[in-house]
C-alpha cells in the first residue's frame, strides 16, 4: 500500500505541493487529477524521491522507499525519453536490464508485450522512426516490464487513438487483478470515471476534492439534469433555473437552482429544442472538475518550470560568422576611407578603388547573412534534438 501524508515542497515564493495526501490499496486503480500547473508531476517525482519534499512522509507497504526498493516501481513519465537513435527492443532490453532484469528473460518479455502492442514486426527499427502514440507503447512497455508491485502514470493515455486507449484499459485492469497498485494522472475524465476507485483532485498545489469516486458524484449529483436534443441550447445558460449549465453540440449538463423544477425546466425549453432525452443523473466527473476548480482565463504553468526555468543563455558568436563579419567591416572601412579620401583631397577623382571596396562590402554582407542563417538553423536542430 502506498501512504503519502502532508506533502509539501516550495521552489522560492511558489507553493507546488501543499498539504496533498494520498493513500493507495494494492489492487486499486487511484486516479490524481488536477488542471494545468496543478502540482500533479510534483507531487508525482516527490513521491519517486526524484524531488525531495521540504516535509511530508512517503511509504510503500508501512516502510520508507529506499533505492533496494526501485525495482517494484514502474514510472511512465509524462516527457519522452527514449533515445531516439536506438532500436526499439536494444531500448527496450537496456531498461530492462536497470531492473535487474537477465537479457534472456527481458527479450522473451520484450516480445511478448511488443506483440501485444502491435510491435512486434517494427522491434528493430530505430525509435525515432515511430508515431507518437508506437513511441508512447513503447514506454509503457518499460514501465511494466518488469512487473512492478507499485505503477505511476503521468497522462499515460497521451497519444494514443481509441482502440489503444481500449487495450491499455485492459491491461491495467488485468494489472490490478494482479494487486499492483496504480496511480494514473490524466486530463481524460471519461477514462477516470470507467476505471478509478478513488480520486483526489488538486488545484494550485492543495488538495480540493478526495475520496471514492461514488461518494465524490453522490455530493455533486443532487441537482443534475442530463439533456438531449436537436436544436442550439446555449440559452439554457441563462435560464434561471438553472444555475450552471455544461452545453455541448447536442446534450447538456445543467445543475438546477432546485431539481424540483425540472419539469418547469421542461415546459419552458420544450417549444426551443427537440428533446430527446431528459433525465435526472449523476453529474460526470468532468462537469464536477470544471465546477471544483473553473475554467482558468490563461493557461496555468507548473510552478517547478516556472521557477526553475533561467532566462536563455545568450549563444557565443560561432567562429565562421565572426569571420564573415570582420571581412564586412574591413570592406566597409576600407570604402569609407577612400570615398572620403576623393572627396577631399583628390583632384581627379578616381572612384575605381572605392567601387571594389563597395563590391567586397557587399559580398562580404551577402556572405555573412548566408553564414548567420546557417548557424541558426544548426542550433535549432539541435534544440530540437535536445527537447525531444
Amino acid at each position: 500500500m502506498l501512504n503519502v501524508l502532508n506533502l509539501r515542497k516550495a521552489f522560492a515564493t511558489v507553493v507546488a505541493v501543499d498539504g496533498v495526501s494520498l493513500e493507495v490499496q494494492r489492487g486499486e486503480l487511484f486516479g490524481l487529477l488536477g488542471p494545468n500547473g496543478a502540482g500533479k508531476t510534483t507531487a508525482i517525482r516527490i513521491i519517486l524521491n526524484i524531488i525531495a519534499p521540504d516535509s511530508g512522509t512517503i511509504t510503500f507497504d508501512g516502510k520508507p522507499f529506499t533505492p533496494a526498493m526501485w525495482n517494484i516501481i514502474g514510472y511512465l513519465p509524462e516527457e519522452r525519453g527514449l533515445y531516439r537513435k536506438s532500436k526499439i527492443i536494444n531500448t527496450i532490453l537496456y531498461f530492462a536490464s536497470l531492473k535487474g532484469i537477465a537479457e534472456r528473460e527481458a527479450k522473451v518479455l520484450a516480445f511478448k508485450w511488443l506483440d501485444r502492442f502491435g510491435l512486434k514486426e517494427s522491434a528493430h527499427r530505430k525509435v525515432e522512426e515511430l508515431s507518437k502514440g508506437n513511441q508512447q507503447k513503447v514506454q509503457l512497455i518499460i514501465s511494466i516490464l518488469h512487473k512492478p508491485q507499485l505503477l505511476i502514470l503521468d497522462e499515460p493515455f497521451s497519444g494514443l487513438d481509441p482502440v489503444n486507449q481500449i487495450l491499455l484499459k485492459d491491461i491495467l485492469m488485468e494489472l490490478r487483478q494482479q494487486n499492483v497498485a496504480i496511480v494514473f494522472s490524466t486530463h481524460q475524465m471519461e477514462q477516470v470515471e470507467k476505471m478509478c476507485d478513488n480520486i483526489c483532485l488538486i488545484n494550485k498545489g492543495k488538495p480540493v476534492l478526495s475520496g471514492s469516486l461514488r461518494e465524490v458524484k453522490k455530493q455533486y449529483g443532487t441537482n443534475s439534469l442530463r439533456i438531449e436534443f436537436e436544436g442550439d441550447g446555449e440559452f439554457l445558460k441563462k435560464s434561471a433555473l438553472v444555475k450552471r449549465a455544461d452545453v455541448y453540440q447536442n446534450y447538456a449538463e445543467l445543475e438546477l437552482v432546485d431539481i424540483h423544477k425540472s419539469r418547469e425546466l421542461l415546459s419552458s425549453i420544450d417549444d426551443q429544442l427537440n428533446i430527446r432525452k431528459f433525465e435526472i443523473v449523476e453529474p460526470s466527473l468532468n462537469s464536477i472538475f470544471i465546477n471544483v476548480v473553473g475554467v482558468p482565463a490563461t493557461l496555468a504553468e507548473s510552478p517547478e518550470a516556472a521557477i526553475v526555468r533561467a532566462p536563455a543563455k545568450r549563444q557565443p558568436l560561432d567562429k565562421r560568422i565572426k569571420r564573415e563579419l570582420f571581412s564586412l567591416a574591413a570592406g566597409a572601412v576600407m570604402f569609407l576611407f577612400f570615398s572620403f579620401y576623393m572627396l577631399l583631397f583628390a583632384k581627379d577623382p578616381d572612384w575605381i578603388v572605392p567601387g571594389m571596396f563597395l563590391l567586397v562590402t557587399l559580398f562580404s554582407t551577402f556572405r555573412f547573412m548566408k553564414a548567420k542563417k546557417v548557424v541558426e538553423n544548426e542550433r535549432t536542430k539541435q534544440e530540437g534534438g535536445a527537447t525531444a
